[in-house]
């Protein structure tokens, strides 16, 4: 076979970024899968050309021209990105290709805009993609191999697809591994509960750290495990026989019903100084606590007692929460997080709007059949820009004026001040200071909230009386996409947002995945928790 040129973006943010925060953090956000899929296409001996996108590289241009293949990674808040990307490319006869969680998410939406559409991704599928190389069109093709694959290419091997992103970062520098794909619980909220929980090779880890001690000074590692330290002893087992004390440091996203005092302690000295734990609502909602007996304010004792012991050993720990679920009523959830947040005021509050990611989750089949999904672009469905489930106990008014509330609260600057004062050490003192002074959440927020007043179209829409997209809208995308907004396909912010409803129910199996796309570590303001 001729070798291919191929083209692999990493779409890391949804389009032009110029914030503080972005230019910092946006390389870090870099997904694994696409650069196993660079090392797989090298080793079918074809020519890669892998970006990983923060917001300022030109991915398009001279590329198209030279570019036989463009695959493509993005989560559903960049597919509009990337359906205006892969529409430049396939104009020029270039054959695009689409994976990561909005593959996932939304394959009926995805197949009109680019040829292939894959799920689980294995080193077969991609072989037998590039072999083929068709143009699929008006609808692409849907690929997938029968479960995620057993081996994923370690450090070593992703390694030139690593160091150009990570010189990319100006300060921190995280370097992507895994060490788990899946979930082995069942939560019916969870994108990966679906998901088989399959542990990786415990041998790789400790070559892939010992060879980050040698080629990477001070580094950092980002578990993107959905769940790190399911088999806990197996993995600081093979993280004690690899890294010398002090010389890696490490984040993680891990429930809180792992982190017992004995486990923090071995992980604090072992070098971990990020964790990510989901507290995601006072009542029922998170079955992965150590205080899922307990409700309310017992709760908020509870796991503010918990956070706080964690932070005696590991210096950075960001709660993640849901904002409006079901369980929620009036304004007693808001209350309690203040007070949890007063209690524990080193942790780093995160707040994820309750969405609905098309076949994420098995709680969406039933979402959608309610009639309670909203039909949002996909370019506000970050967790943060807009909540596509329609609240039961709160009108939206009141729902918006609670969450800028508690946002203001957590990012105001006597908030901002405790958490500095609460905080052990400078890096994690200043991630936090950054994080909260360049959020946008609460302008954007009350934005929305007074369209909703002042804006019949928008207040239509948000009531499902209405599809018709409103201006308001209309122009933070075309804002937001800058040059790439005339490449935008028609009917491209329009989708069915009960596509996954509507389709034959399937038989129950696994949700398929492009491998290690739905998890991961998330810094990032735009998602915390768990989301359907």
């Amino acid at each position: 076979m001729t070798p291919l040129r191929i083209t692999i973006v990493d779409f890391a943010t949804r389009g032009p970024q110029k914030r503080l925060y972005a230019r910092i953090m946006n390389a870090n956000y870099a997904s694994i899968m696409p650069q196993v899929m660079g090392v797989w296409c090298e080793e079918l001996g074809h020519k890669v050309r892998y970006i990983c996108y923060t917001g300022s590289e030109d991915i398009t241009g001279s590329l198209v021209e030279d570019t036989d293949v463009l695959i493509l990674g993005a989560f559903t808040r960049s597919a509009l990105a990337a359906y205006a990307v892969s529409a430049l490319y396939r104009a020029k006869g270039v054959v695009t290709v689409l994976g990561g969680p909005h593959a996932r998410c939304y394959p009926e939406d995805a197949v009109k805009y680019f040829d292939y559409v894959l799920g689980f991704t294995d080193k077969t599928v991609l072989a037998d993609l590039l072999h083929e190389r068709t143009r699929h069109r008006p609808l692409g093709r849907e690929m997938s191999a029968a479960r995620q694959p057993d081996h994923l290419p370690g450090v070593r091997e992703r390694w030139k697809f690593i160091a150009p992103t990570l010189a990319k970062a100006p300060t921190l520098k995280l370097i992507p591994m895994i060490g788990s794909m899946g979930c082995p619980y069942t939560c019916s909220f969870c994108i990966d509960s679906t998901v088989d929980y399959q542990p990786m090779e415990f041998d790789q880890i400790t070559e892939d750290l010992r060879f980050v001690q040698a080629n990477q000074k001070n580094p950092y590692v980002a578990w993107h495990d959905p769940n790190f330290g399911v088999r806990f002893d197996d993995y600081m087992t093979a993280i004690e026989g690899a890294v010398r004390p002090g010389s890696v440091r490490f984040a993680a996203e891990s429930s809180l019903s792992l982190l017992s005092e004995d486990n923090v302690k071995r992980m604090g000295r072992n070098g971990f100084v990020g964790m990510l734990p989901g507290v995601e609502s006072w009542y029922d909602y998170g079955n992965k606590s150590r205080a899922t007996r307990a409700s309310g304010a017992d709760k908020v004792r509870q796991v503010s007692d918990h956070v706080n012991m964690i932070l005696r050993y590991i210096p950075y720990v960001q709660t993640n929460f849901v904002l409006g679920l079901d369980q929620d009523e009036g304004d007693e959830p808001f209350e309690l997080t203040k007070k949890f947040l007063d209690a524990s005021p080193g942790a780093y509050p995160a707040y994820s709007l309750w969405t609905s990611y098309g076949r994420a989750a098995p709680m969406n089949r039933q979402l959608q059949g309610d009639g309670r999904v909203l039909p949002f672009p996909f370019h506000f469905l970050n967790s943060t820009r807009a909540m596509n489930v329609v609240p039961v106990n709160y009108s939206w008014e009141r729902f918006y004026d609670l969450a800028i509330d508690i946002t203001a609260y957590s990012f105001s600057v006597k908030a901002m001040a405790r958490r500095w004062h609460a905080n052990t050490g400078f890096a994690a003192r200043s991630l936090n200071l950054v994080r909260a002074a360049s959020s946008s959440r609460v302008a954007h927020q009350t934005k929305v909230r007074r369209a909703l007043d002042s804006d019949q179209t928008v207040k239509d829409y948000f009531a499902g009386d209405s599809t018709v997209l409103p201006e308001f809208y209309r122009a933070q995308i075309q804002r937001d996409l800058g040059a790439w907004w005339p490449a935008l396909p028609g009917g491209a912010m329009a989708h069915d947002q009960n596509a996954y409803f509507n389709s034959p129910p399937a038989v129950p199996s696994k949700i398929k995945a492009f491998a290690g796309g739905g998890g991961g570590l998330v810094l990032e303001e735009a998602a915390a928790a768990p989301s359907v």
